[in-house]
């Protein structure tokens, strides 16, 4: 019997590569590879890459970096592939620049990893010739992937990324994503259905819908029809087991009225929404040809709030985009105030090659960009540690996802994606637990269980089955 070959992922950047790197790993592991914890062990290294942001990318050739020196060390030989969206930008000049790197492999093929990693062990230790596979295939990766196995779930515990979209036609003058990712595909609701079934079968409570302009979503059903975000988000809620919905990341021109009474009207689906802003000028927010300005996203947050008063809203911020001046970067903290978030992730602008505004003119000194970013997120702190801590002594359900630091304890998600510790047993995990919260830390709350029955899917099964009996597609 052949031993099984051990295999090590390791994503950088987005959700959407989480999701990706899970895929790779169901497609290996019919080619007789098993995951391992480390790199070191591994007879074959993927790194799952980002593009988003220039560090990203440099954290992956420092990787490969100590990857090679590691090989060296040890006097031993690993198959070492790039995956992921510098794969697709940077192609062959990987193979330049990491002569350890075997396999140059874009986000819309992976698929084909087995017979690309069959290629790559024909030409042996010939990595000059190592191979790169970055075109856009004409096949749809989705209909190749095999399905994760039951035990494979099991193991990723309650949650699960989905995705349901991909690429973007938006072309924000900073973002990689159209050139990486390529225009935006929607794919079919019975497919996402089917997904989500298998997941809800192996023990996942809670779904993500992921997407780079997931709102954007408009995907076919068995009858033919249209279907956007909404519409897939209530069919996903009715599948069995299936107590909780999310979806990211959104682009604030697709939050139609749909979409907004779909939160008012869906307790599934949770109450915290992601919506990237990016700017809060006008004047900037059309540089970065995002085609909504400040007065949309306020009128958006009214009305979101409005249809679900108990929504919190998390986003994301970029400073020092090119010609950005101190009044531009005070309308973004003018923003942040009259909104208020419970969370956001804030950047500095970072030049990628090939996008609009590298060459913009008015590129912002980093001394500059590195005020502004302090300064935004310690607003962006003070924000978040102040809605966590209006969250002591309030009621919420609490999905238990794995054991805590200490015996007896659990760790737990709010309905707002915040860590909560509570003492249960570790059977508990995958239920859903109503917790009254007594104290907040800096990264976590904690609190006590109020009754003390657990059992798979106990909320989500009662919910699922008072929302439908039956799932269409």
């Amino acid at each position: 019997m052949t031993e099984p070959r051990k295999l090590y992922v390791r994503s950088f950047g987005c959700q959407m590569n989480v999701y990706d790197a899970q895929r790779m790993t169901d497609t290996l592991a019919g080619h007789g590879y098993v995951e391992t914890d480390t790199a070191d062990d591994a007879d074959l290294v993927i790194l799952n890459t980002c593009h988003i942001r220039e560090k990203a990318a440099e954290k992956v050739y420092s990787e490969l970096g100590r990857l090679r020196k590691s090989q060296e060390e040890a006097g031993r030989r690993q198959m070492v592939a790039v995956a992921g969206c510098v794969a697709q930008a940077e192609g062959a000049e990987i193979l330049k620049r990491a002569r350890s790197v075997d396999l140059v492999v874009g986000p819309q093929s992976y698929h084909k990893l087995p017979e690309l990693i069959a290629q790559a062990e024909a030409r042996g230790s010939n990595r000059r010739a190592g191979i790169v596979e970055t075109e856009f295939p004409v096949e749809d990766k989705f209909d190749f992937l095999p399905p994760p196995s039951r035990a494979a779930i099991a193991k990723r515990g309650p949650t699960a990324f989905v995705t349901v979209q991909e690429g973007c036609d938006k072309f924000c003058t900073f973002c990689v994503v159209p050139y990486t990712r390529g225009a935006e595909v929607s794919r079919p609701v019975a497919r996402i259905l089917d997904e989500v079934i298998r997941l809800a079968d192996g023990g996942v409570r809670e779904v993500t819908l992921i997407g780079q302009n997931v709102n954007g979503y408009h995907g076919v059903d068995a009858g033919g029809r249209d279907v956007g975000l909404a519409e897939l988000v209530r069919r996903v809620a009715q599948i069995p087991g299936i107590a909780r919905v999310r979806y990211t990341t959104s682009h604030p021109r697709d939050m139609d009225d749909d979409l907004i009474a779909a939160h008012r009207d869906m307790p599934a689906l949770m109450p915290y929404l992601h919506l990237p802003v990016q700017s809060g000028s006008n004047r900037i927010l059309a540089a970065m040809n995002r085609r909504h300005d400040r007065e949309l996203f306020f009128a958006i947050v009214e009305k979101v709030r409005a249809a679900r008063p108990d929504i919190a809203f998390s986003s994301d911020f970029i400073v020092g985009f090119p010609g950005e001046t101190d009044e531009d970067f005070a309308d973004t903290m003018d923003l942040v105030e009259k909104v208020g978030f419970a969370g956001a992730f804030s950047f500095k602008y970072s030049s990628r090659p090939g996008t609009p505004a590298a060459s913009m003119d008015g590129q912002v000194p980093e001394d500059v960009k590195s005020a502004r970013i302090h300064a935004l997120q310690a607003l962006l702190d003070r924000q978040k540690a102040a809605f966590d801590a209006a969250c002591r002594g309030r009621r919420f359900e609490i999905l238990l996802e794995k054991p805590g630091r200490f015996p007896g304890q659990l760790i737990g998600r709010s309905p707002y994606l915040q860590s909560v510790v509570v003492e249960a047993p570790v059977e508990a995990i995958g239920t859903l637990a109503l917790v009254d919260v007594r104290e907040v830390s800096t990264k976590s709350l904690s609190g006590d269980i109020i009754g003390g029955e657990f059992f798979a899917g106990n909320v989500g099964e009662k919910r699922s089955a008072r929302q439908s009996e039956k799932v269409e597609a």
